[in-house]
């Protein structure tokens, strides 16, 4: 199990990436594109949806109920 930390900013990219920074101050870019064809984020795959990304609750949401794990998002990220 990776580290449990909040998102506190998100900056999603129209190819599928998102700019994140983290409760810790740290700031992490992480690459959607290899789940963008898998559900619940294949919605959001051609649709301007995903650049609607948000904060809430320390994850990562969009519209129509779909976010994802802040562990998974540190885990999976690269610094920048």
């Amino acid at each position: 199990m990776g580290i449990l930390l909040d998102v506190v900013r998100v900056d999603a990219k129209p190819d599928y990436t998102l700019f994140l920074a983290f409760e810790n101050g740290e700031k992490r870019v992480f690459d959607m594109t290899p789940l963008m064809d898998k559900k619940p984020f294949v919605q959001l795959k051609g649709s301007p949806l995903f650049t609607k990304a948000s904060v809430d609750y320390g994850t990562v949401v969009w519209p129509g109920n779909i976010d994802i794990a802040p562990e998974t998002l540190y885990d999976r990220s690269l610094p920048v």
